[in-house]
């Protein structure tokens, strides 16, 4: 990759609009690790090499999704999946995820296998997902959002010789099923009683109904020999351009965000100087697709070890969003700032009850500094955020509560299993604090590489580091700061415009609720800055308010010179970024 030298940060690292409360901070960073990573304590780490690499890991993570699988069937008749009318305990998951296992085992599937899992948010993923990795076979959650043909693509790139699926990403699959040679058997779930179903097993005839689940046999799961670094899934990169690639994950990287989650939480906690407190199960709606790492090994994870209830919707909708929270009493939220936003901005939020909430974190894409007053302002929750990527299976940073409110342009600092770096894109020489660069990051949660890609494997991942393309700078403190994607950064006649900066300034009006920067060609400067906004309901902003708005806070160079106005939310795939290859249509005359 190639990325043009940055040079320092202009931001300022702390919020000077918020006072901070008396006796907060009650310790330090170094203080709160020290007390967590102790020898004895819930946190405590030990270097193991991966891979040759002398690498730190949670001492007590559990080793394998075998042992995940485990303290979930643990938690009995404690209420783990919803979704409408269906409610499955963690004993109905558990004997559910035992019956498929068997059933794949007796099919065939075994260690190294890769089996394709293709659905909405629904309860028989859950199930589907650990069937797969606990007899050590290998998961592929294909994006559900794709095409026919790009599911093919994720089938035939990864080998998959089965394939479970609903009656959805059947429908669209099917005309492509001679494109991939290695697919052999097809498991179907809720297909209609009179669909025609070609070769597909239905999934109801080995594991019935979800509400059923409860009433299967109570077998234990079939035996496999797997280790925490061997392989266990691969998610296939965001692909806003190219065909996507295929990040080979382990079980370790999959519980290693059980552990940093907890610790992220924690570690707000003796910030604040009080105790820790003993775990308590919530209830969790959760509104992004379980295909993406975020849902997936940073949330799925985690609501298991914790014993939480997972709420999934149909769709993501405000006001049907507002409902469930209100009846479910869901304490935690969130997934992508769109969705934070829109939840602020929606005209029927004052008609419930939504006091229940006191979390809505998010990841996967940059969010302005004014969603985090918001959010502690308009609700009474913690906003919460961190930093991660397909190749890091989710959590690297976190940032949370007092702390984001104090630095809310930061993602955070690294859990204390991890590293991060600053390089100069030309020399790869590390920067000092306050240079922007390229982010690199280390840590037990690094995949392997990339899916039958050596040559690409080999140019992201640098013992034990993954180069991640985001230009960054870290403060003093160690907290890092988003600049850019290094392919989102605008070139104006030579001065760097970094999109987010822009598009956080565009977010502090009163009437943004949604903005992006892209470069347009320009004969003389080769760049020019353009933005696509979409304005909250109600609300009127015009394109020379906007420019005077950017005018008054950064540099001229910096100010759009064309906004356009786009009556909905920016087009986004599945991960929550929004698809800025789309945007330059939009400046067309």
């Amino acid at each position: 990759m190639t990325i043009e030298p940055a040079g320092a940060q202009t931001a300022p690292a702390r919020n000077a609009e918020w006072s901070r409360p008396a006796g907060w901070p009650a310790r330090s960073r170094g203080e709160c690790q020290a007390i967590l990573t102790a020898p004895d304590a819930r946190f405590a780490m030990e270097t193991v090499s991966i891979g040759g690499i002398p690498t730190r890991v949670w001492k007590n993570a559990p080793p394998t999704l075998r042992h995940v699988a485990g303290i979930g069937r643990a938690h009995g008749d404690r209420e783990f999946l919803i979704h409408k009318d269906e409610r499955v305990t963690y004993g109905g998951w558990s004997r559910a995820v035992a019956a498929l296992a068997a059933d794949l085992r007796r099919r065939g599937t075994g260690k190294g296998d890769r089996v394709a899992l293709a659905m909405r948010n629904l309860p028989e993923w859950p199930v589907a997902f650990f069937a797969i990795t606990t007899i050590g076979a290998i998961c592929v959650p294909l994006n559900g959002w794709w095409t026919g043909a790009e599911l093919a693509y994720g089938l035939s790139d990864s080998g998959a010789k089965l394939l479970i699926c609903d009656a959805e990403r059947l429908e669209r699959i099917a005309p492509h099923r001679e494109n991939c040679p290695d697919l052999a058997t097809i498991i179907a779930a809720r297909l209609p009683a009179d669909a025609p179903r070609g070769e597909a097993v239905r999934l109801e005839d080995i594991i019935g109904q979800p509400n059923d689940y409860g009433d299967l046999p109570g077998h234990d799961l079939p035996p496999a020999d797997i280790a925490p670094d061997d392989d266990a899934t691969i998610f296939y990169t965001s692909g806003t351009t190219g065909n996507p690639k295929g990040a080979l994950g382990t079980h370790r990287n999959l519980c290693t965000n059980i552990m940093s989650t907890a610790y992220n939480g924690a570690m707000t906690v003796l910030r604040r100087g009080d105790p820790l407190p003993l775990p308590q199960p919530r209830t969790n709606l959760t509104v992004i697709p379980l295909f993406h790492v975020t849902a997936c090994s940073a949330g799925l994870m985690g609501n298991i070890a914790a014993g939480n209830t997972m709420i999934f919707m149909h769709r993501w909708d405000p006001v049907e969003a507002f409902r469930i929270i209100e009846r479910e009493r869901v304490a935690v939220t969130g997934g992508v700032p769109t969705i934070a936003w829109q939840m602020l901005e929606h005209p029927e939020r004052e008609n419930y009850d939504l006091s229940s909430l006191e979390t809505i974190a998010y990841g996967g894409a940059p969010a302005a500094p004014e969603l985090v007053r918001r959010i502690s302002e308009t609700f009474g929750a913690q906003p919460g955020n961190g930093w991660g990527m397909t190749e890091t299976m989710a959590t690297v940073t976190g940032h949370s509560a007092e702390d984001y409110r104090d630095r809310p342009a930061s993602c955070g600092p690294p859990v204390a299993v991890s590293d991060l770096k600053i390089t100069d894109p030309a020399s790869g020489a590390e920067l000092p604090a306050g240079e922007i660069g390229e982010l690199w990051a280390r840590g037990p949660q690094v995949v392997k590489g990339y899916w039958n890609r050596p040559e690409a494997t080999a140019e992201t991942f640098v013992d034990g580091w993954v180069r991640t393309g985001d230009l960054a700078w870290l403060d003093e403190d160690g907290l890092c700061y988003i600049a850019d994607r290094a392919k989102d950064m605008i070139i104006r006649g030579g001065e760097n415009i970094y999109s987010s900066e822009v598009e956080n300034v565009l977010y502090d009006h009163p009437a943004v609720t949604d903005a992006a920067l892209i470069g347009l060609p320009d004969r003389v400067l080769g760049e020019e800055p353009a933005a696509v906004v979409h304005l909250a309901p109600g609300r009127q902003a015009s394109e020379a308010e906007l420019q005077a708005w950017v005018a008054g806070r950064l540099a001229k160079f910096k100010v759009p010179v064309r906004i356009v106005f786009s009556p909905t939310t920016l087009p986004r795939n599945a991960n929550g970024k929004i698809l800025k290859k789309d945007l330059p249509a939009l400046f067309q005359d």
